[in-house]
């Protein structure tokens, strides 16, 4: 399984940016993708998360502002960020899991500066 994110980038503090997250080799065995941000020193942590079901769960701190969504075969998530705060500049991870292997694939990440 190999993921490969995009969309990242320098952006204003209110602005918005779309990230995107391919993968590929095993795609028909994902049950969910999601993303997740890090800072240094900092451990990586959830943003959001969907199943292929449609089930999403977000992280209080982007609720109202940040969307994830999955495309039909299941195999690209996307990251609809939407009044952006300085506070969220970090690297961005995609991630797949697949449930009978238990465990997740990660990509390499894709960084997202906000200024202020």
């Amino acid at each position: 399984v190999q993921l490969a994110e995009s969309g990242g980038g320098l952006v204003q503090a209110g602005g918005s940016l779309r990230l995107s997250c391919t993968g590929s080799g095993s795609v028909y065995d994902f049950n969910a993708m999601g993303w997740y941000r890090q800072v240094p020193g900092k451990p990586r942590e959830l943003v959001a998360r969907i199943r292929t079901s449609g089930d999403t769960i977000y992280a209080d701190s982007v609720k109202d502002r940040f969307t994830i969504s999955i495309n039909d075969a299941g195999n690209s998530v996307y990251l609809q960020m939407t009044s952006l705060k300085p506070e969220y500049k970090a690297v961005y991870y995609c991630d797949a899991y697949i449930d009978y292997r238990g465990r997740a694939y990660w990509g390499p990440g894709t960084q997202v500066t906000v200024s202020s």
